[in-house]
């Protein structure tokens, strides 16, 4: 079982809790890797936000690789950044040679695109990297994108944090919105790519579970777009779908929850809005999930949110502390990091309900 975690605050907070967020739950994974989106990002990233920031990990060859492809396509780079390394014998980390963090100026020829072309830039920027640094497994690229950073790696979570100096706090890297995970993905082949969160388009998902129902969900949402690729882990159909419904068909982020685990027919029958829900199950059967799981999302607005299975069969918890919300796999992964909240205001998210948190860190329930 999976174990994951989220922190979204009105005040800037380092990865080292994020670290502590899930070093608690350690007997709920089998330490084998550490990931984490970070969005809103403050400390050295803090004068960049309007500028997009690539996240890649890659060999000397493949960081010539990528220089080259920026500069043949007229990005310019505005600043670039690159984690302390602490090379310390016997750590258990399966490191890249380059970690580079950069935010870009985009090219001139972009000077008049709108904001939905410049954001296809970005992603099509980012695919074709990605393709590029394949060959001969030079590197990864994991996000591309104003205001986001995204790290992951393979090994002992301790150790990464060890060995990218994040146990202490700094004023290095900050952001009010991180998403986490310490487990790589052991249903397939252990690549980073498959590592929780995943990020497409200012949309950050991770899952505790399984998708029973994958081979259906991929089948249908490689058609889809063209960033849905990869699905190296079946909960990567959790993002995609999460994309599709709310940026691509536009849909009110209530719709989410009626996809992925639609309500019974004797249900939905009773409903005024029974008609929509019944286009929905005749229009995306494809997009259903099944399977043990619970969902944290992020929005591209900063909205967190959390759904869990129709059966509510993996554990999660929400707590609130001043101007900090939490999500945890287990309550003392709250314990750990907001002690002194009021434990009578936690919540248990239901199979049937979609928890959504906004930017005043108000929590809603919304009842499917």
């Amino acid at each position: 079982m999976c174990r994951i975690g989220a922190i979204k605050s009105k005040d800037y907070i380092h990865p080292s809790q994020a670290l502590y967020l899930m070093q608690s739950q350690q007997k709920g994974h089998d330490n084998s890797g550490f990931a984490m989106v970070m969005q809103d990002l403050g400390g050295v990233f803090a004068d960049y936000k309007d500028k997009p920031l690539m996240s890649y990990a890659a060999t000397q060859k493949g960081v010539k690789i990528v220089e080259e492809y920026m500069a043949e396509k007229g990005f310019t780079l505005a600043f670039h950044w690159s984690p302390k390394k602490n090379k310390q014998p016997g750590l258990d980390i399966n490191a890249m040679d380059h970690y580079h963090f950069e935010n870009w100026d985009f090219p001139v020829l972009a000077a008049n695109y709108s904001k939905e072309e410049k954001e296809n830039l970005l992603t099509n920027t980012r695919l074709e990297l990605r393709r590029l640094l394949e060959v001969g497994n030079e590197g990864y690229v994991y996000s591309f994108w104003p205001d986001v950073l995204t790290l992951k790696e393979i090994g002992n979570p301790r150790d990464i944090g060890i060995y990218f100096d994040l146990w202490q706090p700094d004023d290095r890297l900050r952001a009010k919105i991180i998403t986490v995970q310490c487990r790589q993905n052991t249903n397939y082949e252990i690549v980073r790519y498959a590592a929780h969160p995943f990020f497409c388009q200012g949309y950050t998902a991770l899952a505790n579970g399984e998708n029973t129902f994958y081979i259906k969900n991929k089948e249908c949402q490689k058609s889809l777009h063209p960033a849905y690729i990869g699905f190296e882990s079946d909960s990567q159909c959790f993002l995609y779908t999460l994309h599709y419904i709310h940026r691509m068909l536009k849909w009110p982020l209530n719709y989410y929850k009626h996809v992925i685990t639609p309500l019974p027919f004797e249900d939905i029958q009773k409903r005024s809005d029974s008609d929509v829900l019944l286009a929905i199950r005749q229009s995306l059967p494809h997009l259903e999930i099944n399977g043990p799981n619970t969902i944290i999302g992020v929005l591209p607005d900063g909205t967190m949110i959390n759904v869990c299975d129709a059966k509510k069969l993996r554990p999660v918890v929400i707590g609130k502390y001043k101007d900090t919300v939490v999500i945890s796999s287990e309550v003392c992964g709250l314990n750990e990091i907001i002690p002194d909240r009021d434990i009578s205001q936690d919540i248990y998210s239901n199979e049937r309900e979609t928890i959504i948190i906004n930017n005043d860190l108000e929590v809603v329930r919304c009842k499917q």
